[in-house]
């Protein structure tokens, strides 16, 4: 019963709000990150809570799917497919190669296979968000899911900071901001650390939001794989489970909750192509930042830190290759095309 839920949804609700206020303060570390990390420390002392334990469960399974649905209502195929044209192939290059470099070193590292899956996608797509969509898909637990959003935070940070000098010692235009904007779009995960190193560099040249509008909206295009790639790993795993004796099923192969973030999309698409104002459903998005915060705080408090912290090695090793191949291929890309 719902009821038996309550309890716990309200914690993560209680967690949430401070943790939104904080992120919007310090937005480079963004309220998903200080939620699990408010959850991990609330856990490690907090006894006797079974029956909180249903919703948070619920919380960070099903408001986290919920959180990806209103997600789609950010997405106006038409607009992002036509503005970022220019960054296609690098971000299709650079999604491709991340994603051969996590499967190449989860071999060597003899990682498990759901971090490996979640560090590689949320490195070439759109860091927590695209990890929030992939989770459910493939049955990737709490632990698992903290983990590999601890990673992507931490590179974020790193190319916020680093990326604006690094743009500086390669010759970047400072004239005009798309060369800038179309490498922080696509070689840093996050939106908000790639707002932030965007920001930054019109503001080291002068440029108003040049930088920030290019690099948003290859930001955006990037995210439109979330769709290609969770309806392929859904289809793997239910391949795998078949291969373990278990019955196909269409439902397991095509969750729901992707098949309405998919159905998001071509609605605001559809009403935006007919005049309808896009800001109509910036609510819809923002609640569903504020449902990610919520189920990062249920992950937080299903989080054991002390095993984190201890089998941290191999996740970061991971997303460190990723990174770097990243950005390497993206400079590689762009020299290649021109655009700097």
């Amino acid at each position: 019963m719902f009821k038996d839920k309550l309890y716990g949804i309200i914690v993560c609700l209680i967690i949430a709000i401070p943790a939104l206020i904080a992120g919007n303060m310090f937005p480079i570390i963004g309220g998903p990150i200080i939620a699990i990390i408010l959850g991990m420390i609330i856990a490690v002392f907090w006894k006797g809570r079974e029956k909180f334990d249903k919703g948070i469960s619920f919380t960070s399974k099903y408001v986290l799917q919920a959180a990806v649905v209103l997600l789609g209502f950010g997405l106006n195929l038409n607009v992002i497919l036509a503005t970022g044209i220019q960054s296609l192939p690098i971000i299709v290059g650079t999604i491709a190669i991340a994603l051969i470099v996590a499967y190449v070193m989860k071999r060597i590292l003899n990682m498990e296979k759901n971090s490996a899956i979640l560090i590689g996608v949320g490195s070439s797509i759109c860091g927590g968000s695209a990890i929030a969509a992939t989770a459910p898909v493939i049955n990737a637990n709490d632990e698992e899911v903290a983990q590999s959003i601890s990673v992507i935070f931490f590179f974020n940070v790193l190319a916020a900071i680093i990326f604006p000098m690094l743009g500086k010692m390669l010759g970047f235009s400072t004239v005009s901001g798309d060369p800038f904007g179309i490498f922080a779009g696509t070689a840093i995960n996050d939106t908000s650390s790639v707002t932030a190193a965007a920001a930054t560099w019109d503001n080291m040249w002068g440029l108003g939001s040049q930088t920030l509008d290019k690099a948003a909206t290859v930001k955006l295009t990037r995210t439109l794989a979330i769709i290609p790639i969770t309806l392929a790993l859904s289809l793997i795993t239910q391949r795998q489970n078949n291969f373990n004796g278990e019955k196909f099923s269409l439902k397991r192969a095509l969750p729901l909750f992707v098949v309405l973030f998919v159905v998001a999309s071509i609605i605001t698409t559809i009403c935006v192509g007919f005049g309808v104002d896009a800001n109509l459903f910036m609510p819809l998005k923002e609640l569903s930042k504020f449902f990610i915060i919520m189920a990062m705080a249920a992950i937080g408090l299903n989080t054991d830190i002390v095993k984190l912290v201890k089998s941290g090695g191999k996740p970061i090793t991971l997303g460190f290759t990723c990174w770097i191949t990243i950005t390497i291929v993206s400079l590689l890309l762009q020299k290649f095309l021109g655009i700097w």
